[in-house]
């Protein structure tokens, strides 16, 4: 009996590593033919076009507010870009954490793998985007807003002590997030280009880094106290990330006092419904590798995404 458990286990292992292998091989092959240079990819030397918006004006944390009735309109594109470069500035911040997460991944395995060497390769992409994301900031003029104190500290210790749930739980949940607006802003023709070339490569690209950490996350086996640690440490990963998407300051940016805009955004159903929208494919796709539970939901829900 023992020995036919062995079989059976190692048969398992077996697959999984196969099917990491197939995945690895195939994602290599796309970085392949579809990987960017931001230097030379996107027009850096383009004027913005006038009376554009930088996202769209529904996507703004205060649209349908009454401060966002008080903005002229002149100030709402001006809100429109300061958003754009906090998240963009959020983005940096854990595309640096992935980064030493994704060493760590790679420094305990066989550097001859294909799963390794994909790793490696994104690594590489994530350079090239924080690059790209840090230039379209200061060429839109704005500051790096960054995620704020508590989260950047709490970023310190996630990277160090991650395991490999939190590791590709929380790469699926930011970049997912990312995706969502990016797709939209890359296929709307009424806003700026700098930000449509920026978040078409960001998109194409991060289709593989999402497959590969969602496919990595599905092949690990929680047992009930491990699920329920790793819920309660994915929930503080989810809120942290969702509440620091806008930081306060980019609404002393159009003249309105940050702690002010804070709040009005917070209660903005319209700003929450967005929030919700964007977020639902990956808190999907966590609630059935067993990240999403009662242990989680209440932070979930104070993070504004269900």
């Amino acid at each position: 009996m023992a020995t036919t458990a062995r079989k059976a286990t190692t048969a398992v292992l077996e697959e999984r590593d196969r099917q990491r292998r197939r995945t690895a091989e195939r994602l290599l092959a796309s970085s392949v033919k579809l990987s960017f240079d931001p230097l030379t990819e996107v027009d850096w030397d383009a004027e913005p076009v006038p009376g554009a918006y930088y996202i769209a004006p529904r996507r703004i944390s205060l649209y349908g507010t009454a401060l966002w009735q008080g903005l002229t309109e002149e100030q709402r594109i001006e809100l429109s870009k300061h958003e754009v470069a906090s998240v963009a500035s959020v983005g940096i911040w854990f595309e640096e954490i992935l980064m030493q997460m994704l060493l760590r991944h790679a420094f305990d395995r066989d550097p001859t793998t294909a799963h390794v060497q994909y790793a490696l390769t994104e690594i590489a992409d994530e350079c090239r985007h924080s690059v790209m994301f840090a230039r379209m900031i200061a060429k839109m003029g704005a500051p790096a807003y960054g995620a704020g104190r508590v989260a950047h500290n709490l970023g310190r210790v996630f990277k160090a002590v991650s395991t490999h749930s939190q590791t590709f739980g929380g790469t699926m949940y930011v970049e997912e997030i990312l995706d969502s607006f990016q797709r939209e802003m890359m296929n709307d023709e009424s806003l700026q280009p700098l930000v449509r070339q920026v978040s078409r490569i960001h998109v194409i690209e991060e289709a593989r880094h999402i497959t590969y950490a969602r496919e990595e996350l599905q092949r690990k086996d929680l047992g009930l106290v491990r699920r329920r640690a790793e819920q309660l440490l994915m929930g503080v990963v989810i809120y942290f990330a969702t509440t620091r998407l806008i930081h306060p300051r980019v609404y002393a940016s159009v003249g309105i006092d940050p702690a002010e805009g804070s709040r009005a955004a917070r209660a903005n159903p319209h700003w929450r419904a967005a929030k919700v929208e964007m977020a639902a494919k990956v808190v999907g796709v966590l609630d059935r590798a067993g990240l999403v539970g009662r242990t989680n939901r209440w932070l979930l829900r104070a993070a504004g995404v269900v």
